[in-house]
Formats: C-alpha cells, structure tokens, sequence
C-alpha cells in the first residue's frame, strides 16, 4: 500500500502542471497543433476561446442588466433591435468562419506568407461589406423596429439605439473576422484579451453614459449602445496593433492589404456559405421574436432576458466547438484527417459533460437567473418558462455545435448551409407558429420548438460528418 504522501505529492505535481499549462494558454505560446497531445492541443486553444466566448457574450449581458433598470420598454428595444442586428453578426460569423478555415489550412501547411496576405484580405473584405449596412441601418432603423412589430413607444425609445447599433457594423465585423483569424493561425489567446480590453470599457462607460455622472448627461438606452460601440472599437483596434506589431510571425503589412483576386475569390467563396447559414439561423430568430411580440412587450422582455442568459452559457461551449473548428482545419492541411477528426469527437465530449451539468443548475435556478435582471412578473415568468425549456437540448447542443463548426472549420460551409435551412426553416419556425397560434399554446410553443429544431441539427451533423466528405474539401 502506497504512503499518504506518495498520493499528496501526486496530487501537488498534477495541480502544478495544470496551472503551468494554463498559464501557457492564456499566453498563447504555440501557433499549430498538428503534433503531439490532442488534449493538450484542445486545452491550449479552448482555454483562451472560452474566455473570448465568455467576453463576447458578456456585452449582452451587461447591456441588459443596465438597460432593464430604465424601463420594460428600454428592455424590449435590445431585443427587438439586436435581433435584427443580429444579421450583421451572421455576416461577421461567416467571415470569421473563412478565416478560420483558410488561415488554420495555410499554418497547418507551413506557408505563414500566404496566411498574412489572408489576414489582410479579411480586412478588406469586412470593410467592404460592413459600411454599406452601416449606412442603409442608420437611415431605415425606425421603419426596422416596425416592421419588428414595435409599438410606437418603444420605437421613439429605440430608433437611436438601433441608429447607433447599424453605425458599429464595422467594428462588429472587424472584431469577429480578426478573431476568427487569429484563430485559424492558434492565437487565440491575442483574441481572448481584445474581448477582455474591449469587454472592461464596456462595463465601465455603460453606467456612466446610460445614467449619467458628473458632466456626462445621462443618454438612457442610447448610451449603453455608445459605449458597446467604443469598447468594440477599442478591441479591434489592439487586434490590429498585435497582429502589426507584437506577432512577429502573423504580421502583415502594407502590401498584404492590396487585393490579390484569388485569395478574395477563394474567402468568399466559404464565406457566403458561412452568411448564408448564420443568416438562415439568425432569421429564424427574428420570426420566432415576431411571433412572441403578439402577447406584448412584457413577453418580449422576458424572453430577451432568457435568450441573453442562453448565449451566455452556451457561447463558452462555442469556445470548444470552434478549438474543434482550428483543430480540423490545420490538421488537415498537414494532411491529417483522422487526427482532424479524433480532435471533433474529443471535444464533443468534453462540450457534452459541461452542458448537461450546467442544464441541471438553469433549470433548478431558472426563476433567480431571470429575477436578477428584471423585477416585472410577466417578463420573470416567461424568462425563466423559456429558460427552463431550451436548457433541456443542452445535450444535443453539445454534439451539434461542435460537429457543425468542425464542418465549417474544414471549409465544407456549404453543408452546415443545409441543413441549418431544414431544422430552422422546415422544422423550427412552422413548428412555433403551430404551437404558439394554432393549437394556442403561447409563447411555450415558440420555447419548445428551439430544442426540438436543435436536436435535430444534430443528429444531422453527427450523420453527415461520420460520411467523411469534409475531409477532401480544397480551400
């Protein structure tokens, strides 16, 4: 029988390693993954992408807890507004998605050269598409929040908001695209601290500017907007400086800024496949908003506040599926695809255990969770219905995000395209509608289809990357 301090000293020694492998993450040390422990590979990349998960979805948060202490109506202006903005995210998510995958390709095959000029295209491209949308939001963002079925009160609250919302397109697609990028190349860890610089002067100027202090006015819903616009910015703007002058080995310059047609043609060809599935899932958002805005801004709120708290907890579960995403994609440009997909199934797993635990606590504190952000009773009941009600796919949301997003990671958009239109066009919104209106459930029929639309995404996923087509996509 082995001595008490054999095990103690066993103990000692694990936790050191640990916390020098942490601490390695958060630094960000390595920039491929082709070789060695695939575990210590998903724990190095998914450490720091968890965290700029967290950190994005932190904006949300912070906005609503914020904003729900103007009014109801301040409350149902964020939702309304962002999930038409949330079309803009689509676009960013899409072009993050071909920046992962075209930068991963090139680490994986040693050619830094050709990363560089990607990274520079990625500017190019998100600039090229965000000011366009910046504009035609800022002039036509009262029309959008009617056509959202807003009443008259909320948009004469929200019109600015969403005005100021449309204007931060580029720097929303700017901070996705870069850090899908950074990404793709293993810097995840530089990702993570511009969501932490831009994140902390959020939560500083949020307060401050929606309720005023000192000289500073107070600019109620408008400010929140304000200062999520400026702590974005200031994110990308320490994207920039890392990736000119801190990572020596991802530093482009001038002339990777220059169009080079094949390299655009080649991102936005995995791009548009990228949109066009954030777009068929973000839509379905929007029409299942539309839908619960006929019982009332009260359930609007509510349901606002659920979705946020969702977001929250699942997008750290997104830094796993997109460590899976980096993992496919460099691996398979070292020609390694049964590593590529070993890393997929790992990772699933992992996302598995966390989001089955974590459904069991939002289901028993549902009611706490969504009293935290708001005192109205009708918002708190349907909040924590919806919660309770969506964490049930928690399970299959494991499998799903992390399969889908590896498909995505490989290039192979075009698939997740497919059946992102099935389960949320086909299946998700005339489920909703049936539920909700016909059979006259309410807004539990707009809760219950979520899950069911997900699950089937991914039993879906799971069959078509077990096929093994993604493994000979060329990107």
């Amino acid at each position: 029988m082995r001595p008490l301090n054999y095990y103690s000293d066993f103990i000692s020694y694990s936790m050191k390693k640990w916390f020098q492998l942490l601490r390695q993450a958060l630094r960000g040390s390595e920039e491929s993954f082709t070789d060695g422990s695939i575990n210590r590979a998903i724990f190095l990349l998914s450490v720091p992408m968890i965290m700029e998960m967290v950190m994005e979805s932190l904006f949300a948060v912070v906005d609503i807890f914020f904003v729900s202490k103007i009014s109801i109506e301040a409350v149902a202006t964020v939702g309304l507004t962002e999930s038409v903005i949330t079309l803009v995210y689509s676009i960013a998510i899409g072009l993050s998605t071909a920046a992962t995958a075209t930068i991963a390709r090139r680490i994986g095959e040693g050619n830094t050269a050709q990363a560089r000029r990607a990274i520079g295209q990625v500017v190019l491209i998100s600039l090229a598409i965000s000011f366009p949308i910046a504009l035609f939001g800022f002039v036509f963002a009262g029309d959008v929040l009617s056509m959202m079925g807003a009443d008259p009160k909320v948009i004469q609250t929200g019109t600015i908001f969403a005005q100021i919302q449309f204007l931060s397109a580029p720097v929303v697609i700017l901070l996705y695209s870069l850090s899908g990028a950074l990404r793709g190349a293993g810097a995840a860890a530089t990702a993570m601290r511009s969501l932490i610089v831009a994140n902390c002067l959020n939560m500083i100027l949020g307060p401050i500017l929606i309720f005023g202090f000192g000289p500073v006015p107070a600019l109620g819903v408008a400010g929140a907007a304000i200062a999520t616009a400026l702590g974005r910015s200031i994110g990308v703007g320490y994207q920039l400086y890392s990736l000119t002058r801190v990572n020596t080995a991802l530093a482009f310059v001038l002339r990777d800024l220059r169009p080079h047609r094949e390299t655009i043609i080649a991102m936005i060809k995995v791009a548009t496949g990228g949109t066009v599935q954030f777009l068929i899932s973000s839509a379905s958002w929007i029409f299942l908003t539309r839908i619960l805005a006929e019982f009332g801004s009260d359930v609007v709120a509510g349901y606002t506040i659920a979705i946020r708290v969702i977001m929250f907890t699942l997008l750290p579960a997104w830094g796993l599926a997109n460590a899976a995403a980096t993992l496919v994609g460099q691996n398979l440009g070292a020609q390694k695809p049964e590593r590529a997909a070993l890393s997929v199934w790992k990772c699933a797993s992992y996302n598995l255990i966390f989001l089955v635990g974590l459904s069991v606590f939002m289901f028993i504190g549902a009611e706490h969770i969504i009293g935290w952000f708001s005192p109205n009773v009708e918002a708190i009941h349907t909040g924590k219905l919806a919660l309770r009600v969506l964490c049930l796919g928690y399970g299959f949301y494991a499998y799903g995000m992390v399969v889908i997003q590896s498909l995505n990671g490989a290039g192979d958009t075009r698939t997740p395209t497919i059946l992102n239109l099935i389960c949320f066009w086909a299946i998700e919104i005339p489920l909703a509608y049936v539920l909700a209106i016909v059979f006259n459930l309410g807004p539990i029929g707009v809760f219950i289809s979520v899950p069911v639309a997900e699950s089937f995404l991914a039993l879906l996923g799971i069959w078509q990357f077990k096929k093994g087509n993604w493994k000979t996509v060329k990107v």
